[in-house]
């Protein structure tokens, strides 16, 4: 007997209660369901990057999230959002972040991997670099049906670009 993992939520859904608009482009690169509620997390991040808000940023990660930013290992969501308001008012004002979804996996009911490619956009920037290229790996958390956090996040350059 296969039993059927939880719900994770409609992406619809989580992104209106998230104060978000819905983002029927960038959801369509899955199919309806969860994979979809996936991707409400770097929604979420690209959001909060374009308002340079530290705190919307910190608030994505579970209480005990972590980040790889700037080669620096930064664990809670306090310690993140610290980071990031020295950030969003030293090197990252007026950034951005854009990406797209390379690769979902489910790791339990309750865990799952996400993977894509994208980078930071400097302000006065309209398109990417290349040297600022990155993969990034998301560990996202299932807390409840349409709550998800981040629970790690790190970024890699893509070399050879």
């Amino acid at each position: 007997m296969t039993m059927e993992r939880p719900s994770w939520g409609r992406a619809s859904d989580i992104l209106v209660a998230e104060g978000f608009p819905d983002a029927p482009v960038y959801l369509n690169a899955f199919g309806e369901g969860d994979e979809q509620a996936l991707l409400t997390i770097p929604l979420r991040v690209q959001a909060a990057w374009a308002n340079n808000s530290a705190r919307d940023w910190a608030d994505i990660f579970s209480e005990n999230g972590g980040a790889m930013i700037d080669d620096q290992f930064l664990l809670g969501r306090e310690t993140i959002y610290k980071y990031m308001i020295d950030g969003f008012s030293g090197d990252y004002r007026g950034a951005s972040v854009t990406g797209s979804s390379l690769f979902t996996q489910f790791l339990s009911d309750d865990v799952a991997l996400l993977v894509t490619e994208g980078g930071t956009l400097m302000a006065g920037e309209a398109e990417l670099p290349p040297e600022n290229l990155v993969r990034n790996i998301w560990v996202i958390v299932r807390e409840a049906e349409g709550k998800l956090s981040l629970l790690s996040h790190q970024s890699s350059p893509v070399m050879g670009v």
